[in-house]
């Protein structure tokens, strides 16, 4: 695949094959990914790859919480609700995929088992958990970095014939998930990536979500001077 196709091409799929992924397979994504840049070379970043029994042990504690009513203890700091065009896009987005999947809007069951599908992180054959180091905490930059590194991992991941979802349920119980994958404590758990085979007969995963053109986005300044 060139690079348009997989820029292009790519999408979040929630819906996975039953099948192994090799482990050269994962090697070989992980090293695409990890030429992403980070600040001054710093390389902050940590994959913890999980698959089998371990995996499932989170799945199995990640629902029992949630069910359970256990308030979520995730490490990396987010926000309480959207608001404005943030929630706007949220919405949209969730309107997609409920449509995709026959889901009603007063459907309580079906919307609930989607959520619990969030927190089995879509069932994914493997689960790559990202993590950074703890001395690098107090500033914000260790997390851009972890950013640009799933950006390249998600693209590498679909170059190769895999699919992925940025995950961030999966990571809601985080004490749950360093107990199971093992993670030292002097390192942070910033996101998980759900990783496998795409299940192309899920209908969510034909889902493709709207982005916003480049005239909105971006401002150009200073190009009427060349121009001129």
């Amino acid at each position: 695949m060139n690079f348009d196709d997989v820029i292009q091409g790519r999408r979040s799929i929630r819906a996975f094959q039953p099948r192994a992924v090799p482990r050269e397979v994962l090697e070989d994504v992980i090293s695409l990914a990890a030429r992403a840049p980070s600040s001054m070379n710093t390389q902050p970043w940590h994959l913890h790859v999980l698959t089998g029994k371990p995996l499932d042990r989170i799945r199995a504690e990640n629902t029992e919480r949630m069910l359970a009513g256990v308030p979520p203890s995730k490490e990396s700091r987010g926000i309480d609700a959207y608001e404005g065009a943030h929630r706007q896009r949220q919405v949209e987005i969730a309107v997609q995929l409920f449509e995709a999947m026959g889901i009603a809007r007063d459907d309580k069951e079906k919307r609930q088992d989607w959520i619990l599908r969030g927190f089995r992180q879509f069932d994914a054959p493997v689960s790559i958990v990202v993590t950074y180091d703890r001395v690098l905490q107090d500033g914000d930059i260790a997390q851009f970095d972890c950013g640009a590194l799933v950006n390249g991992l998600v693209n590498a991941a679909w170059s190769r014939g895999l699919g992925c979802v940025v995950n961030s349920q999966g990571i809601m119980h985080s004490p749950v998930v360093r107990k199971h994958a093992k993670i030292p404590d002097d390192q942070v758990i910033m996101i998980c990536v759900a990783l496998g085979y795409p299940d192309e007969e899920f209908p969510a995963n034909a889902v493709v979500s709207h982005r916003r053109p480049v005239s909105e986005l971006a401002n150009f300044v200073g190009f009427e001077e060349m121009s001129a």
